[in-house]
């Protein structure tokens, strides 16, 4: 079996042929970051990715498709959705992108509460799918555990990671405006977007109105100016089409695919395995550090091993946290590095529940011309400096304002419906949250003592809910966003919970944690295993709480800085 290390079949080509100097487990945002990172430094790096092959511009299918060239016209059948329903939920998952989302039925897990659990699971992971907005955390994003007490201190300092924001900001191309302000600090910016007409007048009615608030444009990973560095990768203007996840063939936004791995693959020292579902890592008792993976193969399920001095463990958080628990042995029957107990513990999310949709009368003889791949953003405001509200922490908020289209009539067909269509309809504006929610021990994931999948990897069990912290913040959203919404000069403001299962945020973090004191946290400030230092995790299963912002930016910089750390303790022979 393969979870039987005794009984594996292994190193068919021999253990020479199966050696590299550093291994990364997933292909996605952070791993894509960890093997550019360790190639250019001369590592022979292999990437290792459980899903199948997706080559930039040679595996996007439907980029370039219209709506009428699809079966459904873009519309997935009921029938597919009832199939796999925690994927139906998912804003972007339709008959364009379908392709690059798993689906439930064919990769279950338990969920001990309801948790709906968003994978992609080919090379590029869901750098293919993500939703791009990136902006960096402020320092009181990383004092706020330390200052208030709801989670281990940060074991680094924004002042830290500012220059690794800066060098993954040049490389991947992130668009945005100087705002100066200090909870959302400026970085590396290409030109920014431009807000459409009712969006800027909001945004001046909203700051004139508030001291504390303050409403800028979203900044997000795509080229709206290209410098040479993106150029030399391939890649060429955002062309606004917002067809994002369907692959981009121009490059435009950022993805593994049309940027890091390629770029890895330039320098001649990147192996990169699709199809390579992995078990475990293996821990050498007498080296006292590992020293390899275990592999499956997604089609044959022969098991092989491959040996590295450095590991990263990219495999997006769950995934991560599941290899981990599974990495057992006579040192660490846990979990790899789990002397504590704590592997799998404090997972977090974003609340994304609150909503808003109101109208906004007036600006009949105005339109907008582009696509935007942003809207505007209006950082955290509560808890920021000190604790001041009954509840912890706080939200961002998001919104974007559009016209509909079309006359409002009773018939939704005929004549007279297909005249309408031809008209613009009235200014409506979406808002939305995006809460931090506070990591708690019971919130964890852990492995089914009896349920295995078809690769013989016991099946991951999530067991993560909301509390009465992310109700008051739901709560305090939901009256300040109408507020907000009335001093703009909105009207038919509805208010929404969605009530939606932690998950479809697709933000989870945590359940191997940094920080300064080990029986407290499973990684050091460099990313790597207190007691396993050659082991390093970067992607969002590190994170120790998960502030107001978007998580990718963050998850890109810790791994630069990590692999940079790894090299040169590698070359100091200090791992």
């Amino acid at each position: 079996m393969p979870g039987d290390s005794s009984k594996v079949n292994i190193n068919a080509g021999g253990i020479e042929k199966n050696t590299f100097d550093a291994i990364v487990i997933g292909s996605g945002i952070s791993g894509g970051w960890a093997a550019k990172e360790l190639c250019e430094k001369g590592l022979k790096t292999l990437v290792l990715e459980r899903g199948r092959e997706v080559r930039h511009l040679k595996d996007y299918p439907t980029a370039t498709m219209n709506p009428w060239d699809f079966k459904h016209r873009t519309e997935l059948p009921v029938s597919q959705l009832k199939n796999d329903p925690v994927v139906a939920r998912c804003y972007a998952y339709n008959e364009t992108s379908a392709h690059f989302f798993v689906k439930d039925h064919e990769h279950p897990y338990i969920q001990e509460k309801p948790f709906d659990w968003i994978r992609g699971y080919q090379v590029g992971g869901k750098s293919l799918l993500w939703a791009r907005a990136t902006q960096r955390w402020s320092k009181y994003d990383f004092e706020g555990p330390a200052r208030d007490g709801f989670a281990v201190p940060w074991p680094i300092s924004y002042d830290e990671l500012a220059p690794w924001y800066s060098h993954v900001e040049r490389f991947a191309g992130i668009s945005g405006n100087k705002d100066g302000l200090d909870t959302l600090p400026d970085g590396e910016f290409l030109p920014p977007w431009e807000l459409n007409c009712v969006e800027k007048d909001m945004q001046a009615k909203l700051n004139a109105a508030y001291k504390d608030r303050n409403v800028i444009i979203g900044r997000c990973a795509h080229l709206t100016k290209p410098n040479q560095i993106h150029l030399d990768q391939g890649r060429m203007q955002c062309q606004a089409r917002t067809l994002c996840e369907r692959g981009c063939p121009f490059g435009g936004y950022f993805s593994s695919n049309a940027s890091t791995l390629p770029w890895a693959e330039k320098t001649g020292n990147l192996t990169l395995r699709p199809d390579s579902v992995v078990h475990s890592i293996i821990y050498d008792e007498q080296k006292g550090k590992a020293t390899g993976v275990r592999v499956i193969d997604a089609h044959t399920k022969k098991a092989t091993e491959y040996y590295a001095k450095i590991i990263f463990v990219n495999a997006a958080c769950l995934n991560s946290n599941l290899v981990l628990l599974n990495s057992t042995s006579a040192r660490f029957p846990n979990g790899l590095g789990n002397d504590n107990g704590l592997l799998g513990k404090y997972v977090a999310f974003h609340n994304y529940r609150g909503t808003l949709y109101a109208s906004m009368p007036g600006y009949e003889d105005n339109y907008y011309y582009t696509r935007k791949p942003t809207g505007a953003m209006l950082p955290n405001f509560r808890n920021v400096y000190k604790q001041e509200m009954d509840f912890l922490r706080g939200y961002s908020v998001h919104f974007s304002a559009g016209r509909s289209r079309g006359v409002e009539t009773q018939e939704q067909i005929g004549a007279a419906y297909k005249e309408g269509l031809t008209e613009a309809g009235k200014w409506v504006v979406f808002m939305m949250m995006q809460g931090e929610t506070i990591p708690k021990e019971t919130n964890h994931v852990r492995l089914s003592k009896d349920k295995t999948d078809e690769w013989g990897v016991p099946l991951l069990v999530t067991s993560v809910d909301y509390d009465d912290n992310d109700e008051k913040i739901l709560k305090d959203f939901l009256e300040q966003g109408q507020e907000m919404l009335t001093k703009a000069g909105c009207t038919d403001i509805t208010p929404n919970d969605s009530k939606q299962a932690p998950g479809l945020d697709i933000h989870e973090m945590g359940g191997v944690r940094m920080g300064a004191d080990r029986k407290t946290s499973l990684l050091d400030k460099w990313n790597a295993f207190h007691n396993c230092k050659n082991v390093f995790v970067t992607d969002g299963a590190c994170m120790v709480s998960v502030s107001t912002q978007n998580p990718s930016l963050t998850f890109m910089a810790l791994t630069a800085r990590a692999a940079n750390h790894a090299v040169e303790e590698l070359k100091k022979g200090n791992i």
